[in-house]
């Protein structure tokens, strides 16, 4: 692991990308296992050093997220695919991403986070609820019902609310509420594009943290749907 680094240091450098670039090029155990040691040192131990230091900014907007920089069954998404499913059988994931959890929610992917998206050319940060299950999505969706001024104010601070929607309001619900859109989504997360010159720049984790900052609101609103603490 990298020695304790502060806020306005870079974490991620260009060789984290060009990793990636070539991995979608020779996506094989034979190329991976070959340039393990880059992998370790440009893309894991960085993502690891990121996630240690975001702990404590992460604590200030709300003690009950998660960073935690374990290279398993931590924060950091592994690397392998989870080809089971999938007709494309390509062994690695192109993209390194972190996703910081409620502590007493979901202990999947569907909880409650805020997650980092570092990909060549696509890289982004965001906050939400991806993919609910339905007793999830029918909780949040009460949630707005009944307190329709404090998702307006949310929504009026420009916080864009985004997802997968259904094409009509879903049954037990209003479809002429003033929130039917809003009603109609299947998701509830924000996406905010980041550079890769973002990305690697000294003071990228205050610009991270500034990014969760802002979706903090939505945040509280979805952790006191699904009776959480926030």
């Amino acid at each position: 692991m990298h020695a304790h680094k502060s806020q306005s240091d870079a974490f991620f450098s260009p060789a984290l990308f060009r990793f990636l670039t070539e991995l979608a090029v020779h996506n094989d155990r034979t190329w991976f296992q070959a340039n393990r040691e880059r992998f370790e040192t440009e893309v894991r131990e960085p993502m690891q050093a990121f996630i240690a230091a975001f702990a404590e900014p992460l604590r200030a907007l709300s003690p009950h997220f998660l960073a935690d920089p374990r290279p398993s069954g931590g924060s950091m998404f592994r690397i392998f695919r989870d080809m089971r499913f999938s007709k494309d059988k390509s062994p690695y994931k192109l993209n390194v991403g972190a996703q910081f959890r409620h502590r007493e929610g979901s202990k999947d992917v569907h909880g409650p986070s805020f997650y980092l998206h570092l990909e060549p050319g696509g890289c982004f940060m965001g906050a939400g609820l991806w993919h609910p299950g339905p007793p999830s999505l029918r909780q949040v969706r009460t949630h707005m019902v009944g307190h329709p001024r404090e998702w307006k104010a949310l929504r009026s601070q420009g916080i864009q609310v985004t997802g997968e929607a259904l094409k009509r309001v879903p049954q037990g619900f209003d479809p002429t509420h003033p929130l039917a859109d809003d009603l109609k989504l299947k998701d509830f997360y924000t996406c905010t594009p980041l550079t890769e010159q973002q990305a690697c720049a000294p003071g990228f984790l205050e610009h991270y943290t500034e990014a969760c900052q802002r979706d903090a609101p939505l945040m509280r609103f979805l952790s006191q749907a699904l009776e959480l603490p926030y």
